[in-house]
């Protein structure tokens, strides 16, 4: 039992010495194989970075050699363009500008006595005659006014019958000595008081009338009636400021414009010659409202603006001009006659100057310097460069250089298959340019 005991134990401490080795062991190769993965980790990143650093530089060559084939196959592309033709003619010159339409007439209406606002005989908005009855105040305070007078007058007339008759008499008297001169005087002078009497008498029915006829309110002027500022019932008086009602002539209308004070010599010139051709557009300039004429000049320029102020009259039996309104106004000033005209896009910008870019017979596009003398609305003069009847682009001159073929097409032409053809050409033709 006792050597049993003995042996025991140092064959458990040699077996758990043994488990300790091995389980150092295993960590030793979880070590390791941890280690050699970040290794081959770090090695395979660094790898692709240099893959991706050298992947721009073989594109960058690859797309060069591409370039490079399609500039050579750009060189003999055929650009789809809009012409139009360099004709002469009789062009008009017309100065814009903007302003607004104002009544010909305007008259605030007002009564020219004090009473009581009987009747208002008019409809607000409603076209009144000149003469037209509008209001009507109380007449019989000034009908009193007027009978008064006219009895003072046959009182005044009766005494200065009496009077003549009188003097007669003392005359007569005087004459044969039965009086002395100075009762003739006398006479005289009571003759003169009644007649003075009855011209005064005379002026009072006059003024009575006048007030009399103030009491019926007409219209001043043709034109239209606005809002009603009184209401029957009320007492009016002539130092009222609003007065009854506004009335307006509208036929014709005023138009007041500006332009800059540039084209005062243009303007003035054109009014020497005759009549100066004015037209009415609205806001947006899409719709001609009235034709008419120059009227007024004005005599000074607004320094702070830099403008000459315009007005002209123009017929409107339509209505179509409304006072307040604005309005864009054109006037023609000059008539060229025989210019050389194309249509304003046609004109290309450069360093070296304007020019336009110009289709041959063999369809071809040739760049031509020209001289714009000057432009109005959607046309331009050209003074130098053209000769008439060429054919200039006033489509795709964006795609197009020197000596570069061209195919003539209409304005109608197909919009998906212009935009694709004008996308395959612009690239062909950076590519052309990369190449030169």
């Amino acid at each position: 039992m006792q050597q049993v005991e003995a042996v025991t134990p140092t064959s458990n401490g040699d077996h758990a010495h043994a488990g300790r080795g091995r389980a150092i062991a295993v960590r030793l190769l979880v070590a390791a194989a941890v280690i050699g993965g970040v290794v081959w980790y770090l090695h395979h990143r660094s790898e692709k970075k240099s893959d991706a650093a050298g992947a721009p530089a073989a594109a960058s060559v690859g797309s060069g050699k591409h370039e490079r084939a399609g500039s050579g196959s750009g060189e003999g592309r055929i650009v789809p363009v809009q012409v139009a033709e360099a004709v002469r003619k009789d062009l008009p010159i017309w100065v814009e500008g903007l302003g607004s339409v104002a009544a010909f007439q305007q008259v605030t209406v007002k009564s020219q006595v004090d009473g009581r606002l009987d009747k208002v005989a008019f409809t607000e908005g409603q076209v009144v005659k000149k003469g037209d009855l509008l209001a009507q105040i109380d007449p019989r305070p000034f009908l009193v006014q007027l009978h008064a007078a006219q009895g003072s007058l046959v009182r005044d007339q009766a005494q200065l019958v009496a009077a003549k008759s009188s003097y007669e008499r003392t005359k007569g008297l005087a004459a044969q000595n039965l009086i002395a001169q100075n009762a003739v005087e006398q006479a005289l002078a009571q003759q003169g008081q009644f007649e003075g009497a009855v011209a005064i008498d005379r002026s009072q029915i006059e003024s009575a009338q006048l007030n009399l006829d103030y009491a019926t309110i007409r219209s001043p002027l043709d034109g239209i009636a606005g809002v009603r500022q009184v209401d029957a019932g009320n007492l009016i008086h002539a130092t009222d400021p609003n007065g009854l009602v506004v009335v307006s002539a509208i036929d014709p209308a005023a138009v007041l414009f500006t332009v800059p004070q540039d084209r005062l010599a243009n303007v003035s010139m054109a009014l020497a010659k005759g009549d100066v051709v004015v037209e009415a557009y609205n806001r947006d300039g899409t719709q001609k409202l009235a034709t008419g004429k120059l009227a007024v000049l004005d005599n000074q320029i607004n320094a702070t603006t830099a403008t000459l102020k315009l007005k002209a009259l123009l017929p409107n039996p339509q209505r179509a001009l409304w006072p307040g309104a604005f309005v864009k106004a054109r006037m023609l000033i000059e008539t060229r006659p025989q210019a050389l005209v194309i249509p304003a896009v046609a004109i290309q910008h450069s360093a070296q100057g304007t020019y336009v870019y110009v289709v041959g017979q063999e369809k071809t596009a040739t760049m031509k310097p020209v001289v714009v003398e000057l432009v109005t609305g959607d046309t331009a003069m050209i003074s130098k460069g053209l000769d008439g009847g060429e054919q200039v682009v006033i489509e795709g001159q964006n795609q197009l250089r020197e000596g570069g073929k061209v195919e003539v097409v209409s304005p109608n032409r197909d919009a998906g298959s212009g935009a694709g053809s004008g996308a395959g050409s612009g690239s062909n033709h950076r590519g052309g340019k990369h190449g030169q």
